[in-house]
C-alpha cells in the first residue's frame, strides 16, 4: 500500500482539496467541505478509507486487506478502509481515490462547483 506520504501528496495533487488533520492524528481530505478520503495511520500501520459505489462496497469489503470503513460504513455510509495486506496495488488505490473525490464532486451543488472551477 502507498504511505502516509504518498496518498497524502495524491489526494493534494487532485484540483480544489483541503486537508486538516483530526479525529486523533487522520488525515482527512475534503472537496468542497466534503470529506472523500480519511488516512488513519494507528499503531504504525497505514490505513486509508474512502467512498465507493453500492457496487464498489460489496466488491471491495469481502477483499483481504480490506473492510467497511469504521464508524463511516456503521452509519449506513458505502464507505470501505484499506488496512491490511494485500489491499489494493498503487494505481488501483489512487484509481479509487479519485473515484471517491469524483463521487463527493459529483454531489456538489453546481453553484460551488462553479465557484471552485470545476464545471
Amino acid at each position: 500500500m502507498l504511505s502516509r506520504a504518498a496518498i497524502n501528496a495524491y489526494c493534494k495533487s487532485l484540483p480544489h482539496t483541503t486537508h486538516v488533520v483530526q479525529w486523533g492524528n487522520s488525515d482527512v481530505w475534503k472537496l468542497g467541505g466534503r470529506v472523500f478520503a480519511v488516512g488513519g495511520w494507528a499503531d504504525g500501520d497505514n490505513a486509508v478509507s474512502f467512498k465507493v459505489s453500492e457496487l464498489g462496497f460489496e466488491v471491495l469489503s469481502d477483499m483481504p486487506g480490506i473492510r467497511p470503513a469504521p464508524y463511516l460504513a456503521s452509519r449506513g455510509m458505502k464507505w470501505v478502509q484499506v488496512y491490511g495486506d494485500p489491499g489494493l496495488g498503487d494505481a488501483e488505490l489512487k484509481a479509487h481515490l479519485e473515484a471517491s473525490y469524483e463521487m463527493i464532486k459529483a454531489k456538489l451543488t453546481r453553484k460551488l462547483r462553479s465557484e471552485l472551477g470545476l464545471i
